[in-house]
Order: C-alpha cells, then sequence, then structure tokens
C-alpha cells in the first residue's frame, strides 16, 4: 500500500500523456525458428543476426498489432498514417487506413484475432479468427457483434487484412507460427490510433489474473505472430525489445480507476518490465470515452481523451492538435533518453511479456520513492 501511494504522489491525473523524443539506435533478436510445436513440447530460436533499427519512433516504427483486454466493449476503431504530421504544427494532414464500427457493422482493413487455438506448452494458445463473441474461434474472418463486452482477463487483436507470406526469417512477416491465420499489422512511422470505448465495472469478485484491468495496447506484430505470453522468451522478440506500448491500461486492482500509458522498450532503461509511464487518466465506469494515441514524425507521442475525437477518413492536421489542446496546462511529458542500454540476448530466463501474469505495478520503485519525498518537502 506504501508503493502505492509513492506512486499516486507522482503521478497525477491528466487530459493528455505526452512521450517526447521516441525513438532511438538498438536492436532487437528475432525468432529464427518455432521447432516440434505440439501440446506437449516445443523449443524456439532466436537469429544470430540482430534485427537493427533507428530513426523517430523507433522500434514501434515497425507494423503494430492493436490489443484488447477486458472487461471492455469496443464500439470504434480506426487506424491512419500521415506523411509528416508534427505536433503543434498544422502540417501533415492524417488518412485513414482501417475503420470499424460495432453499431453500423462496418469494417475495413480490419481483422479480429483471439487466443482460442492449440495449446503449446511453450508458445500458449495460438491465434485463430475471432467469433462475433471476439473470445470464440471463428472458420474465418468475422467482425464483432454490437455491443459485444468481453470480460475481465479476456482478449483479442486487431491486425489489417492483408495476409502475410510464407513464413521464414527473411519474408514479409518474419518467422511465425505455422498453426495460424497470419496477417500484417499496421504499417507507419507517422501513425495514429483512434477509439471510441466502454470500460465497465467488473463486479464479479472472480479470482482470475487481471481481473477488473481492462486495457489498449500496441505490440510489434511479430510478437503475437510467434507467442504473446510465452516462457522462454526465445518464442519471441519482446524481451529483447522489440516494442510495445500502453495506451490505456488499468495496472492494478487497487487503483481500477486509472489508466495508465506505458513505453516498453530499451530507451534509456533496461527495466523493460516495468517501462517508463508518467501519469493517469480517468476510467469512466459509466460512460462511452473517446480518444487515441499519435505519433508523429519526429518522436512525440500523444495519448488523449476527448469527446472531440471524430473519425472521418481524412483529418487535418490542426483538428488533431486541438484534441490536445490541454497539453501546456492539464498534461503530463516525458522526455525520453537517447541513450539505449543493450537488449539481453541469447536464451535467458523469463516471460517475454509482462502481460503474462497481470498482478501489481510497482515500476521505478526507487524513483517513484524519491520523487515521491521531493513532493512532499
Amino acid at each position: 500500500m506504501f508503493i502505492l501511494y509513492i506512486i499516486g504522489l507522482v503521478l497525477a491525473e491528466v487530459s493528455v500523456i505526452q512521450f517526447n523524443n521516441l525513438g532511438y539506435t538498438g536492436y532487437y533478436s528475432e525468432v529464427s525458428e518455432l521447432n516440434d510445436i505440439d501440446s506437449h513440447s516445443c523449443s524456439c530460436q532466436v537469429s544470430s543476426d540482430v534485427v537493427k533499427f533507428s530513426g523517430p519512433n523507433a522500434p514501434l516504427n515497425e507494423e503494430v498489432s492493436v490489443h484488447f483486454r477486458g472487461p471492455i466493449i469496443l464500439n470504434r476503431f480506426a487506424s491512419y498514417v500521415s506523411d509528416n504530421f508534427t505536433f503543434n504544427e498544422n502540417s501533415g494532414n492524417w488518412t485513414r487506413i482501417s475503420y470499424y464500427d460495432d453499431q453500423r457493422q462496418v469494417a475495413e482493413n480490419v481483422t479480429f484475432l483471439t487466443k482460442a487455438g492449440e495449446d503449446s506448452i511453450c508458445l500458449g494458445r495460438a491465434l485463430t479468427y475471432a467469433d462475433s463473441d471476439g473470445v470464440s474461434k471463428a472458420n474465418k474472418s468475422t467482425i464483432l457483434g454490437e455491443d459485444t463486452l468481453i470480460g475481465s482477463n479476456e482478449e483479442y487483436a486487431i491486425f489489417s487484412n492483408i495476409s502475410c507470406g510464407e513464413s521464414g526469417l527473411n519474408n514479409d512477416c518474419g518467422v511465425y507460427r505455422p498453426d495460424i491465420p497470419a496477417y500484417h499489422g499496421f504499417y507507419g512511422t507517422t501513425k495514429m490510433f483512434l477509439f471510441e470505448f466502454q470500460m465497465p465495472n467488473d463486479t464479479s469478485g472472480a479470482n482470475i489474473s487481471n481481473y477488473n484491468m481492462p486495457a489498449i495496447w500496441l505490440l510489434n506484430a511479430k510478437i503475437p505472430r510467434t507467442s504473446q505470453y510465452s516462457q522462454n522468451v526465445n518464442c519471441s522478440c519482446w524481451r529483447s525489445g522489440c516494442g510495445e506500448f500502453d495506451i490505456f491500461e488499468v495496472m492494478n486492482t487497487t487503483e481500477y480507476l486509472n489508466l495508465y500509458s506505458t513505453l516498453h522498450d530499451y530507451q534509456g532503461t533496461d527495466d523493460i518490465e516495468n517501462g517508463l509511464a508518467e501519469g493517469y487518466m480517468e476510467r469512466d465506469l459509466n460512460n462511452i470515452m473517446v480518444g487515441g494515441v499519435a505519433f508523429d514524425s519526429e518522436g512525440t507521442v500523444n495519448v488523449w481523451l476527448s469527446k472531440d475525437t471524430i473519425f472521418d477518413s481524412s483529418i487535418s492536421a490542426n483538428v488533431v492538435n486541438s484534441w490536445l489542446g490541454k497539453i501546456d496546462d492539464d498534461a503530463v511529458t516525458t522526455s525520453l533518453s537517447s541513450i539505449s542500454l543493450a537488449a539481453p540476448t541469447g536464451s535467458s530466463t523469463g516471460s517475454s511479456s509482462k502481460k503474462s501474469d497481470g498482478v501489481i505495478y510497482q515500476a521505478g520503485l526507487w524513483t517513484q520513492l524519491l520523487f515521491g519525498l521531493i513532493c512532499i518537502i
């Protein structure tokens, strides 16, 4: 409880969360082999040649998939790209490349997948097409039904509708699990994702992981195509730092009304598990929330909640900047270090994703304690 109290002193409630200077020069290890996959045994290997990256938003300038954990209802979703949108400048308009509307039952360039396939001792359950309830297996691409609610610890993901080519280290989607429908993620260095959603309260009292901890987050699309929740780090590029960005996430049951944004890679830190987080937004239990995340061309990322958010097929730069109008007086900004720390290599132990247990948030304990004491003084 003392830990959570100190965190509360440091991380204030805001309307906009901003990360500056996202993107650095680094590398990650790519999965090269998934062997002997069945319900009893499997093994994974990574390539001896690392994937090197650099530039604005790297490594999240690569394709990403969009993930949802309940309790949540997704009413609308859209993804956009821009040639050169820069925060606080009216250049670089946005073009919509995917869209989902549950009320109109419209779906453009989206594929809903869920973990309802064959189970593997080290890869976990395989991705399958999600049925209209979001969590059951379907035999073909299916969109969610109107007002579909998934419960605590249930998940689905959205990919594009562009199929991957053949699995292979140097192919378009890299190595991926052979028993899944494999799709590309959403491309672009400069990209934006918009959401209209509900996160109702779960009062069931169920004794499960991630109880009443809804979340929306991005993953490097290579991760779920191999293994999202493996206990073998060689089955995914997550541990070596290929990229995760949590947009709206409840991180512990004590602070179930706080939606945090967190970056998980090795930009200026070796603590990929806890990542870098600043500030939180309020989870509205009773009303629809609208907001999104925008990655600009210079490495500035903004997360916001605003009823003014629209889902038009094209959106001007000044409109997006208007959603972020409170950045000066009701926001928190984290300036990221340009220094990269070495990612773990080889067959180190540990989970391939921090969300595999969903227990308690203890990010940067000593740092939080220090800043908490400063705030008290």
